[in-house]
């Protein structure tokens, strides 16, 4: 693989991860902080291949404008944005590197999830997706009330946890959706603590997604009961098991939670090196492919109905 020239735009968790990530794959990377981004100077430069955008939701839109006027192609974290205007919005301005772009749905690389899109599903009647996770033990030294998610406009679970959205939609694509029940927090109005929602396809199947801040213990998993057989996930094994009347069987995968970042960094630099025809990862989150999970969670998070509050001591 070619030597690129990326830069990487935000200096939190996952843009650290990004630019530490390339460096390894061998590309000279410019990690250019939010704070103090020159968008002016950014704009001139010509010694890119590609761009990392690895900021809070509500700067998609410009940096991506910037990106399509420059002509480089770029990986953008999810989620994209939080109402289908601003999907539209971006979908518009991207076109012109649409098609070598990628965004960061990383669970796609996930061998747990490769294994299931694998299956004959055709079976399955209904499903259940979860992830949970007490977000005052996410990192050290972090607070809650600080970081982007605390924010009412771009934050809570819902945004912050969408890749359970995107495995539902791997598998069964076509889902629809029904309703989106949360929970909140006296200290943080409009921000979701735990949030649910209901989908179904037209003709089956039927099912839910379920994403928390508040879980005492870290869960990642998938239910998905079928005619003919049950099937358990859990991706942070990963392990698959395969239930019917008498027999259990389990597979188990070698991972560990960086590779699906260097997997997804790695057909990124494939897109910039040989365009939109590279040979990429069976399920890569191309860019041109994944409106329709933007959608739903954007639409999902415009729809989310507040039906109570959690009592959690939060800094």
């Amino acid at each position: 693989m070619v030597s690129a020239r990326i830069a990487v735009i935000g200096a939190g968790s996952i843009g650290r991860r990004h630019a530490a990530n390339l460096t390894t794959l061998g590309c000279t990377v410019s990690h250019l902080p939010w704070r103090s981004f020159d968008a002016a100077a950014f704009a001139a430069r010509t010694d890119l291949d590609g761009v990392v955008i690895a900021t809070e939701t509500q700067i998609r839109l410009e940096l991506i404008e910037t990106c399509a006027r420059m002509g480089l192609p770029f990986y953008v974290e999810k989620p994209l944005a939080y109402t289908p205007e601003q999907v539209a919005a971006i979908y518009a301005a991207a076109a012109p590197v649409a098609d070598r772009s990628l965004i960061g749905f990383m669970m796609r690389y996930n061998p747990a999830l490769q294994a299931l899109a694998a299956e004959d599903l055709s079976d399955i009647y209904r499903f259940s997706f979860e992830i949970g996770h007490d977000v005052r033990q996410w990192r050290a030294n972090w607070r809650f009330g600080d970081s982007y998610a605390a924010r009412p406009e771009g934050g809570g679970v819902l945004l912050d946890l969408s890749h359970e959205v995107d495995l539902a939609m791997t598998l069964f694509p076509d889902l629809a959706l029904c309703g989106a029940e949360s929970l909140g927090h006296p200290s943080f109005p409009g921000v979701d603590f735990a949030t649910t929602l209901m989908l179904a396809a037209e003709g089956g199947p039927v099912g839910t997604v379920s994403m928390d801040y508040l879980s005492p213990v870290f869960i990642r998993r998938a239910r998905l009961v079928g005619l003919k057989r049950l099937i358990e996930v859990d991706f942070l094994t990963p392990e698959i098991t395969f239930l019917t009347p008498g027999r259990r069987t389990s597979q188990s995968y070698v991972f560990e939670r960086n590779d699906m970042f260097l997997g997804a960094m790695r057909d990124f630099l494939r897109l910039i090196a040989e365009g939109p025809g590279a040979d990429l990862s069976p399920r890569a989150p191309r860019f041109t492919t994944m409106r329709p999970v933007n959608e739903m969670v954007a639409t999902a998070w415009s729809a989310r109905r507040f039906t109570g509050q959690v009592e959690m001591e939060m800094g």
